[in-house]
């Protein structure tokens, strides 16, 4: 019996990937797929994130498995109308896949294996990216000069176990686009040098705090009183102590929990603070309106010249929340006197030194152009300063505390320390509470925002240790250490103590 012929194929063509441009992508795509899957293992297997490793991995190798890609596609169609012109009518418009042929079928079920594994590496990979976008290292370490006093400043803080996106981004898409959109323009700019020095502060789009902070920080809990110790040290030989004892009314606004008042009355809970402020900073604030859990609304305003009809008319109000007043929460710059009192309260600096809090202060408060220049003048300066001093090893052990305050808390070449981000707790250096609570304040009435000092606290002990033993649970008239007279109540504490005087 005569046997059907078997089915033909029609004269086969070179296949088009058979041309340079998609043999060059072919190379890309085999490079990169090897360094994606390499990168990948490294990267699982070690026990710590570094950034590099991770924008090689997540970013530029899967960027240039797509770019082959691309080049595969870009010169099969390229090959493809080259042969058309050459034979016109020959070569179809769009290529024949005929199942029967094994040689296209094996091709098919080959394309869609690596299309498949492809888009799982793909998907992966993206995962990865997400995940290492959203890293601290990444936020911190990307950008060395950008972000180091920042990145540093953060590891020093209390929330140094906290994410960067925990507070700067939240849960939630729409905040997660936003900060993507918003990192899209950093990334420009970190790249051709078009970020400001220093990175201004607030943040203008920073999600709420109710938002964000107080998904740990309960403000409903919030009542009653917490003791605050203040160790200061004061520019003399003997590096002479003066303790203040204080006692913050922290206090809150949920009756269920204690009384009504206090520092945490703030927080919105039953009434609603608002404020406008004239500068990007917020240190000036001449307009405040509080409307209370009945609605009832107050405007107090300043007696000064910034608080104008135009003024108020024309800038919306801000809903005042932690962040106006705890707005260094995790990037804390301390200044060379508070730096150095901390340092000695500790012991880390000894006062065996004479005058070290005065030369300490001294040299950190200097202008340097770099990191480098200020930790060698910190080191010749001390060292020649002490440099009769018996015990070399405390005077070596003083040079090097100094120095790590100074890499902790200054950084010339971001131009960023403690006079570039005021810090709104307190009012002994940066007007602080005082930027509303300064007696200036008048509602219609003539009613002031309250400017006494036990608004806040109160002063259960001061002196020098350990002689500071009186204590009255009453609260003392606060005594300066120095005798200045009743110039301590005609004037800011700003006013004398910058930061960078002992």
């Amino acid at each position: 019996m005569t046997q059907p012929d078997s089915p033909q194929s029609p004269p086969r063509s070179p296949p088009l990937i058979q041309n340079w441009i998609s043999l060059v992508g072919l190379v890309v795509v085999a490079a990169s797929l090897f360094a994606v899957v390499f990168l990948m293992a490294i990267d699982l297997s070690r026990g710590f994130g570094n950034p590099y490793l991770g924008i090689l991995t997540y970013l530029v190798a899967p960027g240039f498995l797509i770019a082959g890609l691309v080049l595969v596609a870009v010169g099969m169609i390229v090959e493809r109308a080259n042969r058309r012109k050459r034979a016109p009518g020959e070569v179809a418009r769009y290529p024949r896949i005929d199942f029967n042929v094994p040689r296209q079928r094996k091709a098919v079920v080959l394309t869609a294996v690596v299309g498949v594994g492809f888009l799982l590496v793909t998907a992966f990979g993206s995962y990865g990216t997400y995940h290492f976008t959203e890293s601290v290292t990444f936020c911190g370490k990307t950008c060395h000069t950008v972000m180091t006093p920042e990145y540093t400043a953060f590891h020093n803080s209390p929330h140094a176990r906290v994410a960067c996106v925990q507070c700067h981004i939240g849960p939630g898409a729409s905040w997660f686009v936003k900060s993507k959109l918003s990192g899209t323009y950093q990334v420009y700019a970190t790249l051709f040098g078009k970020y400001p020095k220093p990175i201004p502060t607030p943040v203008a789009n920073l999600r709420p705090a109710q938002e964000t902070c107080e998904q740990c920080h309960w403000p409903q809990a919030f009542y009653g009183n917490a003791e605050r110790v203040n160790y200061h040290y004061l520019p003399d030989s003997a590096n002479s102590s003066w303790t203040v004892r204080l006692l913050m009314k922290v206090g809150g606004g949920d009756p269920a929990r204690g009384p009504v008042g206090g520092i945490h009355w703030h927080m919105n809970i039953s009434s609603t603070v608002e404020y406008i402020a004239t500068d990007s900073a917020r240190q000036v604030i001449p307009w405040v309106r509080i409307t209370d859990e009945h609605g009832n609304a107050t405007v107090y305003r300043s007696n000064t010249d910034s608080a104008t009809d135009a003024l108020i008319a024309s800038t919306p109000p801000r809903r005042m929340d932690c962040i106006d007043c705890h707005n260094r929460p995790s990037h804390i710059y301390n200044s060379p006197s508070r730096a150095v009192n901390l340092e000695l309260s500790t012991g880390r600096l000894s006062t065996a030194l004479p005058w070290i809090k005065q030369r300490a202060v001294e040299v950190l408060a200097a202008e340097y152009d770099s990191t480098s220049q200020a930790l060698d003048s910190i080191d010749t300066t001390l060292a020649a300063e002490y440099g009769d001093q018996p015990d070399t090893a405390l005077v070596r052990q003083a040079i090097g505390e100094v120095q790590t305050i100074y890499r902790n808390n200054f950084f010339p070449e971001m131009k960023t320390d403690w006079r570039a981000h005021p810090d709104n707790i307190g009012h002994s250096i940066f007007p602080g509470c005082f930027r509303c609570h300064d007696g200036k304040h008048a509602s219609a009435d003539g009613t002031l925002i309250s400017h006494t000092c036990t608004t806040c606290h109160i002063i259960i002990g001061q002196g020098s240790r350990p002689e500071s033993r009186m204590i009255s649970p009453d609260g003392l008239e606060f005594q300066h250490p120095v005798d200045i007279g009743g110039m301590w109540k005609q004037v800011p504490c700003g006013a004398c103590h910058t930061g960078g005087n002992p």
